[in-house]
C-alpha cells in the first residue's frame, strides 16, 4: 500500500511541476483556413478538377470545408478525413501512405478511426510548428489532390509567417 500512495504522490510531485506553465501553441485562424480553401478550390479548378477542401486546425478539428460546383458526394468525407490524418500526424497523407507500402507493419495506421491515409493531406506550418492540415478530395489521384494543396500554401506563404 505504501508503494502506491507513493508512486500516487510522485506522480502527483511531477504533474504540477510539469505543469506549471501555460502552453502557448499557435493555430489556424478562420480567415487563413478560408483563404486555404478557396487558392485549394482555384488551383484544381484551373486543372479542370472538382474537388472538396477540407482545412482543420492543429487538433483536427474542422475550420472550413468548401465543396466545388460538380465535386462528388463522397469528396466532402474524404477530404475532411485526409486533413485531420495529417493534422494529427503532423505528415502529409501521400508519405504515409508510401510508409505503409514500404513497411507492411505500419498498414495498422489506416485503422486508426478517422483516419484515411490516401494521398491530398497536407499539414500547414509556421516554422516547424503544425498549426493546422488541408485535406483534398476529388482530383483523380491523390497525388493531384496533394498538388492543389500545396500550391495553395504556395499562394498564402506570406500568412504562414
Amino acid at each position: 500500500m505504501k508503494r502506491i500512495l507513493f508512486a500516487g504522490a510522485a506522480a502527483l510531485v511531477l504533474t504540477s511541476a510539469a505543469s506549471a506553465q501555460v502552453l502557448q501553441e499557435k493555430n489556424m485562424p478562420l480567415n487563413l483556413a478560408v483563404n486555404i480553401a478557396n487558392e485549394t478550390i482555384a488551383a484544381c479548378s484551373a486543372k479542370g478538377y472538382n474537388v472538396s477542401v477540407a482545412v482543420v486546425d492543429r487538433a483536427g478539428v474542422l475550420r472550413t470545408l468548401l465543396r466545388a460546383d460538380n465535386a462528388g458526394a463522397h469528396t466532402p468525407a474524404a477530404a475532411t478525413a485526409k486533413a485531420y490524418t495529417s493534422a494529427s500526424s503532423r505528415t502529409p497523407t501521400g508519405v504515409m501512405a508510401e510508409n505503409i507500402q514500404k513497411n507492411p507493419t505500419a498498414a495498422e495506421l489506416a485503422n486508426i478511426p478517422g483516419f484515411l491515409v490516401l494521398g491530398g493531406g497536407v499539414p500547414v506550418k509556421i516554422g516547424d510548428e503544425t498549426i493546422g492540415a488541408i485535406g483534398v478530395g476529388g482530383a483523380p489521384g491523390g497525388h493531384l489532390d496533394e498538388a492543389c494543396a500545396v500550391a495553395a500554401l504556395d499562394k498564402v506563404k506570406d500568412q504562414l509567417k
